[in-house]
């Protein structure tokens, strides 16, 4: 893909979200922009977009990147929590700069002037969260200190339909983009089919004016990518859902045996890692026929780690064969 002016190049070897192709658009983040700092500037031509060309860093996809008024802004899309945003805004900020910067200057005896970072997630998933909440990479130090000698914020806004009203009404796409989310699942929730369910909801959204110029043009690619993202949500729901209630009952019954308290927990690893397992197969069964070694190598699988991994793989495979190759 050629960036051109007015759109953030995005690397397309990963599965694009909505929020971003949306968003990526000069004119659409500058008015987001607006809404979430109070200013009103009109000139996107001022808007420096400065993602990384290749945006994809240790499988993780930086979403919008952009320097404006000598701020850098970091602007990233989550519809599942996740309180390691810090930790991944460092590593992305550490990138983005080391683009910016020539390494040779590092040793001048003059200092390097670099814009001021700004971190942001827009967070729409389904499990309540308030709506405004700050992710401190601090909270990950393994000893806490008062005044840390390295510390990241990112400011989490949640942009479900009935959060954050005011900036919801001073960016006009970004309601638009709560109200589409809230049919899509209302809809889901309600049909069997997702596919039906995300197209009832595009065309009654074009019907109703609610992004209708983006999803006139982009009809194809906004169901496919909102398909994808609920499946996405269900399966992280359904871990959870069989994580809670797998780890419970193994737990109750090995807490006869060995004592409530240590059996409820070992229990509950176990059923983790059931839960995570039945997730993946359930993702590989809708893309092909499991080989029965690698359903037993899933089943067997006890590490949290390489199953989050695997979980994660599946969810972006487009074949069997594909995932197979990365686990």
């Amino acid at each position: 893909m050629t960036e051109t002016p007015n759109e953030i190049h995005v690397a397309r070897n990963h599965k694009d979200r909505l929020f971003r192709m949306i968003f990526r658009e000069k004119k659409e983040l500058l008015s987001l922009y607006n809404a979430v700092n109070g200013t009103s500037y009109t000139n996107a031509e001022e808007l420096e977009i400065v993602t990384l060309e290749n945006a994809i860093y240790m499988n993780m996809k930086n979403d919008l990147a952009f320097i404006m008024d000598s701020y850098l802004n970091l602007y990233e899309h989550q519809s599942t929590y996740s309180p390691n945003m810090p930790l991944r805004d460092l590593f992305y900020i550490a990138k983005e700069l080391q683009g910016q910067v020539d390494h040779r200057d590092l040793y001048r005896n003059t200092l390097i002037k670099i814009p001021t970072p700004r971190f942001l997630v827009f967070y729409n998933g389904s499990e309540e969260q308030a709506e405004k909440k700050y992710l401190r990479l601090s909270d990950a130090f393994q000893k806490s200190m008062d005044d840390p000698d390295l510390e990241l914020v990112v400011t989490m806004l949640n942009i479900n339909l009935g959060k954050n009203k005011k900036l919801l009404e001073q960016c006009q796409t970004l309601k638009e983009y709560a109200i589409y989310v809230k049919k899509v699942r209302t809809y889901a929730k309600n049909m069997k089919n997702v596919e039906e369910a995300v197209d009832k909801a595009v065309t009654e959204c074009i019907h109703e004016g609610i992004l209708r110029e983006f999803l006139l043009r982009n009809r194809k690619e906004a169901v496919e990518m909102s398909i994808f993202e609920y499946d996405e949500e269900a399966v992280f729901e359904i871990v959870r859902k069989d994580e809670y209630e797998k780890g419970l009952q193994e737990g109750l019954e090995k807490g006869i045996e060995q004592g409530i308290e240590k059996g409820i927990e070992e229990g509950r690893e176990e059923g983790f890692s059931a839960g995570k397992a039945d997730a993946i197969l359930e993702l590989l069964e809708d893309i092909g026929t499991i080989p029965e070694e690698i359903r037993e190598r899933i089943h067997n699988e006890k590490d949290s780690k390489v199953l989050n991994g695997w979980l994660k793989q599946a969810a972006k495979a487009e074949s069997i064969d594909e995932f197979v190759s990365k686990m």
